[in-house]
């Protein structure tokens, strides 16, 4: 077996929130010989995996594209640190998202298709909200008050989109949208709980390794706390659009009109890359 098969030990358990929030179904996989068995445990998490395209990493499954990516991350001492953490609180809490989809968003984004990137802060911490994208919840779960601003915002700005039921925004990540958290876990009930435990550096690692790699992507930074970790973003390699947290407390201080989606479109039209459906939310 490679180095790059090789587990790193088990990590996750179960997950949390999003900042902005706290004030206001089910693949499990096993390895099995040269296949991974997929036991019924979130209905919306269709992934199948296989030791091909996938790599054990602190208890989940991650892509094994990005893996190869960020493999050294997972061998600093950081990242043990963080592991021991997690495997610690998913001992004696519950901890969101489940383990099976704290690494969902390298499966739904293919890393050499990421065109727009949108920072969350925190997982949803309330039951069966996280999914492992940030802003998405799973469809059969009320939407939080920012992602119904958000939808609100598409709205403005692309009047034929029909606001769907549900807040699953897996379609946007399959079209190169990349919806991370700065923190990928998260104790129920209690928000930012995961917070300065590692995962920030990790996520970090990730914004630095798109913008250096990358040309011509966009990065939709709401909020301070987003706009502070994408400090190290290059603006004249990329398009970095900056507003309020669409949270109730301060939607209405520029979120709202901001027209950010247009402005990405235009952006990666301009570049010759293929925009995103903001209305595709079958």
């Amino acid at each position: 077996m490679s180095k790059t098969q090789k587990t790193i030990t088990n990590f996750f358990k179960r997950k949390v929130i999003d900042d902005d929030e706290s004030n206001c179904k089910k693949p499990c996989t096993d390895v099995g010989g040269d296949k991974l068995v997929l036991r019924p445990q979130h209905d919306n998490l269709k992934i199948v995996q296989s030791n091909n395209n996938s790599r054990l990493v602190a208890g989940g499954y991650i892509s094994a594209k990005w893996y190869q990516s960020f493999e050294q991350e997972f061998h600093k001492s950081y990242f043990k640190n963080l592991e021991k953490f997690i495997t610690n609180e998913r001992n004696s809490h519950t901890i969101y998202p489940p383990e099976n989809q704290v690494f969902s968003w390298s499966f739904h984004c293919d890393i050499d298709n990421v065109k727009v990137i949108i920072l969350g802060q925190d997982p949803y911490h309330g039951p069966k909200q996280a999914n492992g994208l940030a802003f998405s919840v799973e469809r059969d779960v009320a939407k939080p008050p920012s992602l119904i601003n958000i939808f609100k915002e598409i709205k403005n700005e692309y009047p034929e989109f029909k606001i769907p039921a549900h807040g699953d925004l897996k379609q946007w990540s399959s079209q190169g949208v990349l919806l991370l958290n700065a923190s990928l876990t998260v104790r129920a009930n209690q928000a930012n709980s995961h917070s300065n435990h590692g995962w920030e550096q990790f996520t970090d690692s990730i914004i630095k390794y798109l913008n250096q790699n990358y040309s011509n992507r966009v990065f939709m930074l709401w909020g301070n706390y987003a706009q502070k970790k994408g400090a190290v973003i290059d603006s004249k390699k990329h398009l970095v659009l900056k507003s309020v947290h669409p949270s109730p407390l301060s939607v209405m201080r520029g979120f709202f009109g901001c027209g950010h989606f247009k402005q990405a479109n235009d952006y990666l039209i301009k570049h010759g890359i293929k925009p995103i459906d903001w209305t595709k939310l079958d």
